[in-house]
């Protein structure tokens, strides 16, 4: 009997540390580990230990008899990795860095932004370092897209949190929730505070298409849709129309899939997720039947991971379509797609379509959305693979609603520099650069580092490299030491943000949203107003 990794896996790596016999692939040293669409175990040597499950901080392993059907065929998923990747003998792994004592005071961190990347970078500062760490954040709850991004109905993911917090509760550890930089305090006076400041901002902003009728009403960005249902303080408010049978998404994606399969899920499933009230509201009251996923290239380069792809089978009401001539294929997601068309569809079930080798031309309607121009490509092979070309036929698509999902992009910080073109702060291992110069003291860690790449459990490699750099930094003298201590910032946030939420007023939030779902058998009912958490907050009185 061997363990078998399934869909939700974050990728973070957690398992490949505690297996004892070396088995799961890829490690964070070989080259496809920053590309790949989950971790494998190999069958022939896997001993049953369990320890990679114990490890998973989001239960994503089981024994391979314990599997559901919607996830036996991640048996086959994972032998077949190594029969295209035979197992060799790992490449030894960097020795952590040293633990660092000082005679001078402790090392102090500022760690901006709380979403998984500032995450990982405090968990590694607090394992390798004796380091204070305040963690600043402009809402008043943690988590960034663990709470706001991850689908409703992906509520293990969401258990990574779990890691998070059982490091966060030691003194060096504060929260500064409902504070921003770059108005409650400044770039200058966190460096004043601190030896270092980590950027962890994540890419808050999304692509645009460049097509014209892009901005009329009806055309959305995924990132602004997915925020809404999903609870996000600044997205509470808004209205978006599903009164139409049909939405179109630009982009084939996992948060696509994620948006096509929110809108199709059946009212009693949307109900036992975490799904913000205001959304699941709207849903109940939806009127769409089908939703056209566009993809410019073909099945086996699109977007979305064969996990995500694969979960889409087991839908309850939903059919998969797929709207192109396929033949079997050893290739995963080419061969997924080709069994997605063999199936026969019911006229009672809805509808997920998929159109490969599509593109958008024009957003169509003269005062709002009514449907989208498309192009017809051809697969062209380049130096990188297969580009997609026009072909000059055209089709119209009718819909009252268009979501581009085709990517985040990161915004400017404010004293920072900034790459326009790449949308991220330009950095050597996270060291910030100017002009090519290290600018000393500023890291940088996750999205905003590397680009929009990678899911939750990438960023945890990448938070070990950019804390491996400023620990060096520091031990080498590089840092200058702050003038003002932990104190001083408390009293000085204190006095500029009375409204700022701590560890004990994040608990008390975290708990009361609990309580409001457990009645009716929800993880949790969020709250959606800043002022509604703020008031929570103020009743704690957890000192810890």
């Amino acid at each position: 009997m061997t363990h078998v990794i399934t869909q939700r896996c974050c990728n973070d790596a957690s398992c490949i540390a505690a297996c004892p016999v070396d088995c799961i692939r890829p490690n964070p040293s070989d080259p496809d580990f920053s590309t790949t669409e989950m971790l494998y175990i190999d069958p022939q040597t896997c001993i049953d230990c369990g320890a990679c499950a114990d490890a998973c901080p989001v239960d994503a392993i089981f024994t391979e008899h314990d599997l559901t059907a919607s996830l036996a065929r991640y048996t086959d998923i994972n032998a077949a990795y190594f029969e295209r990747n035979p197992l060799t003998p790992s490449v030894a792994q960097p020795t952590p860095p040293p633990r660092i004592h000082t005679e001078v005071g402790p090392l102090r961190v500022a760690i901006v932004g709380a979403g998984p990347a500032a995450c990982y970078s405090a968990v590694e500062l607090l394992t390798h370092t004796n380091a204070q760490v305040e963690m600043l954040e402009r809402l008043p709850t943690p988590y960034g897209l663990v709470r706001a991004g991850v689908a409703p109905d992906h509520s293990g993911t969401k258990g990574v949190t779990a890691t998070f917090e059982s490091s966060f509760k030691r003194a060096a550890f504060q929260y500064h929730l409902n504070v921003e930089v770059g108005k409650h305090i400044s770039h200058e006076e966190l460096l004043e505070h601190h030896h270092a400041v980590i950027y962890a901002v994540g890419a808050s902003t999304d692509r645009q298409l460049g097509i014209p009728g892009e901005d009329l009403p009806g055309s959305v960005a995924a990132t602004e849709f997915v925020a809404w249902y999903n609870g996000h303080p600044d997205y509470a408010d808004r209205k978006f129309d599903l009164s139409g049978e049909r939405v179109i998404i630009v982009g084939n994606g996992n948060v696509a899939i994620d948006v096509a399969r929110i809108l199709t899920m059946s009212p009693g499933q949307l109900a036992r997720t975490d799904i913000a009230d205001h959304a699941l509201e709207a849903l109940l009251q939806s009127n769409v039947r089908e939703v056209v996923l566009l993809g410019r290239r073909g099945p086996a380069q699109a977007a979305y991971t064969s996990p995500e792809f694969l979960a889409l089978g087991y839908l309850d009401g939903v059919d998969v379509i797929i709207d192109d001539e396929l033949k079997p294929s050893p290739e995963l997601k080419v061969q997924l797609a080709y069994e997605y068309s063999q199936r026969a569809a019911s006229p009672d079930h809805r509808r997920i379509v998929f159109r490969y080798l599509a593109s958008p031309v024009e957003v169509l309607g003269a005062d709002r959305v009514e449907g989208v121009r498309i192009v017809k490509n051809e697969l062209v092979a380049d130096g990188a693979g297969f580009s997609a070309k026009p072909t000059g036929e055209t089709e119209t698509i009718e819909g009252s609603l268009v979501i581009r999902s085709i990517g985040y992009r990161g915004a400017p910080i404010s004293g920072l520099p900034f790459d326009e073109r790449r949308g991220i702060v330009p950095n050597h291992e996270g060291r910030v650069l100017h002009d090519g110069e290290t600018i000393a003291g500023v890291y940088v860690s996750g999205w905003i580092k590397r680009g929009p790449r990678g899911v939750i459990g990438t960023n945890k490699t990448d938070a070990e490299q950019t804390v491996a750099a400023l620990i060096q930094d520091f031990a080498n003298g590089k840092l200058d030491r702050p003038v003002n201590d932990r104190k001083s910032l408390d009293e000085l946030l204190a006095e500029r943000q009375p409204d700022r939420v701590d560890r004990a007023g994040w608990h008390a939030i975290d708990e009361a949203e609990r309580r409001r779902g457990k009645p009716q058998g929800r993880r949790r009912i969020k709250f959606t107003k800043v002022d509604e958490m703020v008031n929570v907050a103020r009743t704690s009185t957890d000192n810890v």
